[in-house]
């Protein structure tokens, strides 16, 4: 069974006249929305056709290292790890990014008019050695430079690092070559001549010994208590003479570590150096790849500064329509 609800009706016979309205007054009004949204999407055409098109330009840095070699103390820098022969970064990538966004972004912010500029310089995610830098400019060429500048910036702070490590590593080398002509010229010489005199000492007690030996001989049997003195003068030398062929090995023991362990040790050291110092094993901060550009310019974006207007121009003519329309009704309300 139906039944009929007049409230209902009455409700969606007042939408269906609230709608017709809305229409009705939108058709009437026509002309003045579509040459409202027409002009404020013109002005933005104009805008977007006439303003300086910026270009962009990004690309990603290779922070610089060198190569530390195993003899290097892994303490002498943060940016080092434990296996020997590891590479050692010659800047901390955050803090770098810091110090530039510092230099080339935050100190140049209130010039006016730049033709170009460095927008961002950040670190990847995930990246431990890596610079991302973005320049806007005029030009694709003028966005390139920027980013070069910057690269200049930090190439020649690494320059420095880089020639400091390498001096350091000269002076080791010469450091060792004194340590090598100071063994072979002072310490194996003075090895050597305490050798010839403890030799040349056992052999004055080696004749004392010959000596005492003949003298036993002789008045062993006259004279038994000079004997005795004799012998105990005979153990004496005896052991003086041990004691001195224990200092000769001993002395013979250390020349022979010296010219053969110990050189060699310095030898391979100084070798190591060499092969540090070689151009491979030091790497400026530099670009990878090349730079990334757009033969069309970033900005400004012509298309959705037209879509953009162009909604936002017909939704505010509409907006007015509704607007003048409620004044004259409130108008004719007051007159009546």
């Amino acid at each position: 069974m139906k039944t009929n609800n007049p409230i209902n009706n009455n409700y969606i016979e007042e939408d269906e006249i609230d709608l017709r309205e809305l229409f009705k007054t939108i058709g009437n009004s026509k002309t003045l929305i579509i040459s409202l949204t027409m002009a404020i999407t013109i002005l933005a055409t104009i805008y977007a056709f006439t303003k300086t098109p910026i270009y962009e330009a990004k690309t990603l840095i290779e922070i610089g290292n060198y190569k530390l070699d195993s003899n290097s103390n892994s303490n002498s820098n943060s940016n080092s790890n434990s296996n020997s022969n590891s590479k050692v970064l010659l800047n901390n990538p955050s803090q770098l990014a810091q110090k530039l966004n510092i230099i080339f972004i935050d100190t140049l912010v209130n010039i006016k008019d730049k033709k170009s500029e460095i927008v961002s310089i950040t670190t990847p995610k995930k990246s431990t050695q890596f610079l991302e830098i973005k320049a806007e400019a005029i030009s694709n060429e003028l966005a390139i430079k920027e980013i070069e500048n910057v690269l200049k910036y930090i190439q020649k702070k690494d320059n420095v690092i880089l020639l400091d490590v390498k001096n350091r590593r000269e002076v080791e080398i010469k450091n060792i070559d004194a340590k090598i002509k100071s063994i072979n010229e002072k310490q194996i010489i003075l090895i050597t001549n305490k050798i010839k005199l403890k030799i040349n000492s056992k052999s004055i007690y080696k004749k004392q010994l010959r000596q005492i030996k003949n003298t036993i001989k002789r008045i062993e049997k006259k004279s038994p208590t000079l004997a005795a003195l004799q012998i105990m003068q005979q153990t004496t030398i005896l052991n003086t003479i041990t004691n001195l062929e224990i200092d000769i090995l001993d002395l013979k023991n250390t020349r022979e570590t010296l010219e053969t362990t110990e050189i060699s040790t310095l030898i391979e050291q100084k070798n190591l150096l060499l092969s540090m110092l070689q151009p491979y094993n030091y790497k400026n901060s530099q670009i990878v790849g090349k730079i990334l550009i757009n033969d069309f310019p970033a900005k400004p974006k012509k298309k959705l500064i037209i879509v953009v207007a162009f909604i936002t121009g017909l939704i505010l003519s509409i907006f007015l329509v509704f607007f003048l329309n409620f004044i004259h009704s409130m108008k004719e309300e007051n007159s009546n």
